[in-house]
């Protein structure tokens, strides 16, 4: 059974779904990121950049076990493991891509978006302002892709699909402010409604659920989450 290391956020979200899309076993381990649970030894062995999701999957190729980090590199192992989710051939180069966009572009630029709306100190003007314009470009680039289009890649649902809705998922987070975050994307608005609505998604949503993650922000959650910011301590 696959150890799916979890922390309810846009990529473990991901590989939640991926599971679900699957049906392959899994348990959840959850990973605690406020109370810094991500820098235990133990997890670090796992991942030693200390972030989640990851997963441990006992019976990797060649029947031996493999453990795998970061949302991208999660997802087309398992599409690759099960044969699933990972488009026709021919379109090979447009999902490998479109995966790396989100991967490295949609995704990072939303979750600094995020932090510097949300979390920083007040007065970042600059660093809101660019990481707030960059998220909203890289949504136009989606938006743009989608016209036209059911899917990011090809005819079909895929991991490219997977990835995107762990972050549009969270829109309202990204574009702060908006009272409709998609309206200026409508594209986006039509395949993410129809993403949503999958069986799958309903299962996802509830991985976790019962677990008390910590909620507040405190000093230590503070220390925690952005241990760069308090050198001493990193």
């Amino acid at each position: 059974m696959i150890r799916f290391y979890f922390h309810p956020t846009p990529n473990p979200a991901k590989v939640a779904l991926m599971l679900e899309e699957t049906g392959l076993r899994y348990e959840v381990v959850p990973v605690d990121t406020a109370k810094g649970q991500q820098h235990d030894a133990a997890f670090r062995a796992i991942n030693p950049n200390g972030k989640v999701p990851a997963i441990v999957d006992p019976d990797g190729p060649a029947g031996k076990p493999a453990t795998v980090f970061d949302s991208s590199a999660i997802l087309l192992y398992l599409a690759e493991k099960t044969g699933m989710l990972l488009g026709q051939p021919q379109d090979r180069a447009d999902m490998l891509s479109w995966l790396f966009f989100i991967g490295t572009g949609l995704g990072p630029f939303s979750g600094q978006a995020v932090h510097f709306q949300h979390a920083a100190p007040a007065g970042l003007d600059y660093a809101v302002n660019r990481y707030r314009r960059e998220a909203e470009r890289h949504y136009r680039v989606l938006d743009d892709r989608l016209a036209g289009r059911d899917f990011i890649v090809g005819g079909e649902y895929t991991i490219v699909d997977i990835s995107a809705w762990g972050w549009v998922d969270r829109a309202s987070r990204v574009l702060k402010g908006a009272q409709e975050p998609l309206a200026a994307y409508p594209n986006i608005a039509r395949w993410f409604q129809a993403i949503d609505a999958r069986p799958a998604v309903a299962r996802a949503r509830k991985v976790g659920a019962e677990v008390p993650f910590k909620m507040e922000r405190d000093e230590e959650a503070q220390r925690a989450l952005f241990p760069s910011n308090y050198p001493a301590q990193a």
